[in-house]
């Protein structure tokens, strides 16, 4: 599988994982704007692997939504590629621009399958946090998705699940929660603090290289937007 990751310069390719359809796996997948993305997105996909019976976290990132003004959303090339770039050095992760080529707007049971089509081998496991779950009765086409596929909820603060009601298909994991947010991050480098200990640093490494090449990131001057 090839990816083309954000900034890099045309006729370049990013190659990651070329071994996703060899194995019958449990796969889980996380989708997400991962705008950026940041430790507590990592720290719950390696739990959910070493922890959640999860073989591998697939970090499906959401394309931008054309029908939508999103000022504050970083290039979808950009954000897959720093999704490449933090989860590159471990075995059981993968980045995933499949969103990138389905239809728009993007509705998660399409996707589901999408995926369940093109790779037929696989079980997949959809991650959600229970305050998604609270509201999944809102999620378009939810019911197919609980009776056609697997899901699995991890713990946000304030959003406890009753486990005894809960369908066949969806299981809760004792995750360690983890409040970070990616709008806390970009106000942050929006500001000029120093929070590399929230990222993967070839994730800040990436971003901060790319500061003064953002012309929202005005280091002091009033701002139009954040990464």
């Amino acid at each position: 599988m090839l990816l083309r990751g954000g900034g890099v310069p045309e006729g370049e390719v990013v190659a990651i994982h070329t071994d996703i359809h060899l194995n019958n796996m449990n796969i889980g997948i996380f989708s997400g704007s991962f705008n950026p993305i940041h430790i507590g997105h990592l720290a719950l996909a390696n739990y959910l692997c070493e922890y959640g019976d999860l073989d591998e976290v697939w970090f499906m990132v959401t394309p931008h939504n054309p029908l939508k003004e999103e000022k504050e959303l970083m290039d979808d090339k950009l954000r897959l590629k720093l999704v490449q770039l933090a989860t590159e050095s471990y075995p059981k992760f993968r980045a995933s621009d499949f969103e990138f080529h389905l239809p728009r707007p993007s509705y998660t049971v399409h996707t589901l399958d999408a995926l369940k089509r093109t790779y037929p081998q696989h079980t997949f496991h959809l991650v959600i946090g229970s305050d998604n779950w609270r509201l999944f009765h809102r999620w378009y086409e939810s019911e197919r998705i609980i009776a056609e596929n697997h899901l699995l909820v991890y713990p946000r603060p304030g959003y406890p699940v009753e486990t005894a009601s809960l369908p066949q298909n969806v299981r809760t994991v004792s995750s360690p929660v983890f409040e970070i947010s990616s709008t806390f991050i970009r106000r942050a480098m929006e500001e000029g603090k120093d929070v590399r200990y929230f990222l993967h640093p070839a994730v800040y490494a990436e971003l901060q290289s790319r500061l003064f090449h953002l012309p929202y990131i005005t280091h002091g001057r009033e701002s139009t937007g954040v990464i």
